[in-house]
């Protein structure tokens, strides 16, 4: 089961915090980072958390 965070993203498109649920990925350097989409565009969020 994927883990998943919910908070705030910011939308570059919209220049605005949204609140969005995302699902938790690592990158090659170990950063965790959560992936959604806008509600309001649909524009790809990316929220950077730490390390794993």
């Amino acid at each position: 089961m994927a883990e998943t965070w919910s908070g705030e993203f910011y939308c570059v498109k919209c220049k605005e915090k949204r609140e969005a649920e995302g699902e938790v990925r690592v990158n090659d350097k170990g950063t965790r980072m959560a992936k959604a989409q806008c509600p309001v565009c649909s524009t790809n969020l990316n929220r950077i958390l730490g390390r794993a």
